[in-house]
């Protein structure tokens, strides 16, 4: 059994703003196993500045991931802990390895395109009138959930936005996700949430930054709309902190990416806590290529939740890779008829 990993600078269409600043490039890495003339493909979905992996030993971690690839993928994911973007890599390269073919991971009514997996229509930062053009956009292509990245524009421009899309589609016509990343302080968080809540929203991700467990606990318990923790799960790595996590705040939602929390086994262990505690969940991408979203799609579909998913549409780059998955009517489907192009 022989490994390589490679880099891949993916580009996108048009700039992209985040709480994070605006990105127009996102780097990913590729672990390739092979064997017995098999091949295995994985996808290290680093985030730069949101990972807890981001850090300059990133590369020498996967020369080391690939000269001991013959440990085999559980001890390698034990031993790489502080690295969760690979975790996932090592797990997706294994069972790309071991399956029928490198991108048929999870077989399933959903890649045998007879089943689809809905999702929010994310709407990106930015000046009001482009926030609004892809509000409008999205409603135009099906989508009945729709999630605002909100903390980066004037917070009533913000409310503004929102205000249009309930006078035109009430809450039963297009449900309403707001994430803030963190942007709103402890002091004005429940305010802020008060005057959110007038226009149905379903759920607010990460109000308030990580780190403020007692904050979030209080929040969680007075909030008139239902919290989800998203970047609170990063770098929580025990099953027995991530038990104490969800019991000292008790979210109404935690939102997993495999990508930054570990993989799929990372985020199985979160989600038998969250189904033990009657917590709330959904899926989201964190910007892979296709190679990545695929892995993550197919393995949400398992899952049988009924809840829109946050799964990337594969359409913001330039440079991603051709692949059976397809967005229709507010929905990801992966169409089995179509051929990957996976080349590096």
């Amino acid at each position: 059994m022989q490994a390589i990993y490679r880099r891949h600078l993916l580009e996108f269409k048009r700039p992209s703003g985040t709480s994070r600043g605006v990105l127009t490039t996102k780097e990913t890495w590729f672990i390739i196993i092979t064997s017995e003339g098999k091949t295995g493909v994985g996808e290290c979905g680093l985030l730069r500045s949101l990972s807890i992996d981001d850090r300059p030993d990133y590369e020498k971690k996967l020369s080391w991931v690939c000269e001991n690839i013959s440990l085999g993928a559980y001890a390698l994911w034990e031993q790489l802990m502080e690295f969760p973007s690979i975790q996932f890599g090592v797990e997706m390269a294994f069972k790309s390895l071991g399956a029928e073919s490198p991108f048929l991971l999870h077989p399933s009514e959903f890649t045998n395109g007879k089943a689809s997996i809905p999702i929010n229509g994310l709407v990106w930062m930015g000046e009001k009138s482009f926030m609004k053009e892809q509000i409008l956009a999205k409603i135009e292509n099906g989508f009945k959930c729709i999630k605002l990245k909100i903390g980066a524009i004037d917070f009533n421009a913000e409310l503004d936005l929102l205000k249009f899309i309930r006078s035109e589609f009430s809450s039963e016509e297009i449900e309403l996700r707001v994430d803030a990343n963190g942007a709103f302080s402890p002091v004005e968080a429940l305010e802020k949430l008060k005057q959110l809540s007038q226009y149905n929203i379903h759920s607010i991700e990460q109000p308030i930054k990580q780190g403020l467990f007692n904050d979030m606990a209080n929040l969680c318990e007075n909030t008139p709309i239902p919290i989800a923790l998203d970047e609170e799960l990063i770098g929580v790595t025990s099953v027995t902190n991530k038990k104490e996590l969800l019991q000292t705040i008790m979210p109404q939602y935690v939102i997993f990416k495999p990508s930054l929390i570990g993989g799929y086994q990372g985020t199985e262990e979160w989600l038998k806590l969250a189904n033990q505690m009657d917590i709330g969940w959904w899926v989201t991408s964190a910007l892979e290529s296709n190679v990545g979203l695929n892995a993550i799609s197919q393995w949400t579909y398992t899952k049988n939740s009924q809840l829109p998913q946050g799964l990337g549409t594969g359409g913001l780059y330039t440079n991603n890779f051709e692949s059976p998955l397809e967005v229709k009517n507010g929905t990801i489907t992966y169409n089995p008829e179509t051929n990957w192009g996976f080349n590096l």
